[in-house]
């Protein structure tokens, strides 16, 4: 079945569904920050190796319990099979306003930019569909500025409590590249906030596949086997996989340049 989101204005599968690269003319992006140079990559786990690494792939997030829950899926996915890590890093991106698959599309192109070679962004969403689709992309903003609890308000009157959480993945090989966008999609609805588990709104959001339990209250593994950011990510490493010249990409914009 094909469900039509009102942020992503495109047809995508219910659990999940690849988007190809964009045909049209980009929106104007602003000018990108400045390359950074190893010394700005900052204290890396693995020392800096992935800038020189002709197989890595920089994740860009600053949240620990995300990198966690990345890490899994995408080992449970098969990702080191195929000769691929990640090495996830913080990098402080334009906040943009637009679809989902927008704001992600840009924010990948300039991540990839800014480390000079291939690189992950995410964008995730949560979405009422009583109100339309809001808060959607910009549901950062709402949990900072009213919580668990406030999410929970915002329903009040409202018979329909459902919602839906939404991750589109972008990947870019390096500098210029068009980014490839997959999309994950978990349904259920917002409930009174439980569970200690997870981040963020966690706690709000009860998949229809939970059996009753909020994210913040399912296991690391029980999670993952549902979640919208394992669909996305169980995409790109199934699309690597079938797309052996992708690879060859990856290595290619993180050859280093032998000096003239």
């Amino acid at each position: 079945m094909l469900l039509l989101s009102p942020l992503l204005g495109e047809a995508h599968a219910h659990r999940g569904a690849a988007l190809r690269p964009h045909s049209r003319a980009p929106p104007r992006r602003r000018a990108a920050a400045p390359r950074l140079s190893l010394a700005d990559l900052g204290d890396l786990e693995d020392g800096g190796a992935c800038a020189i690494d002709e197989r890595c792939i920089y994740f860009v997030t600053g949240n620990a319990m995300k990198r966690r829950e990345v890490d899994t899926i995408l080992s449970d996915a098969g990702l080191p099979a195929l000769g691929l890590r990640v090495q996830h890093i913080k990098i402080d991106l334009p906040e943009l306003q637009g679809s989902s698959e927008m704001i992600c599309r840009e924010k990948c192109a300039e991540a990839a930019e800014r480390v000079g070679g291939a690189v992950l962004v995410e964008d995730t969403s949560l979405c009422f569909n009583a109100l339309g689709g809001m808060p959607g992309p910009y549901i950062k903003f709402f949990m900072k500025a009213c919580g668990n609890e406030g999410l929970h308000r915002m329903l009040a009157g409202f018979e329909d409590r459902s919602a839906y959480c939404q991750c589109v993945l972008g990947f870019s090989p390096g500098p210029g590249a068009e980014p490839r966008l997959w999309v994950g999609r978990t349904d259920g609805r917002i409930e009174p906030p439980s569970g200690e588990g997870g981040f963020g709104w966690d706690a709000s959001f009860v998949p229809h596949e939970s059996s009753g339990s909020s994210y913040a209250e399912l296991s690391l593994e029980e999670k993952n086997r549902i979640s919208h950011r394992a669909a996305a990510l169980a995409q790109f490493v199934a699309y690597c996989r079938e797309h052996p010249e992708m690879l060859q990409e990856i290595e290619l914009w993180n050859t280093p340049v032998a000096p003239s």
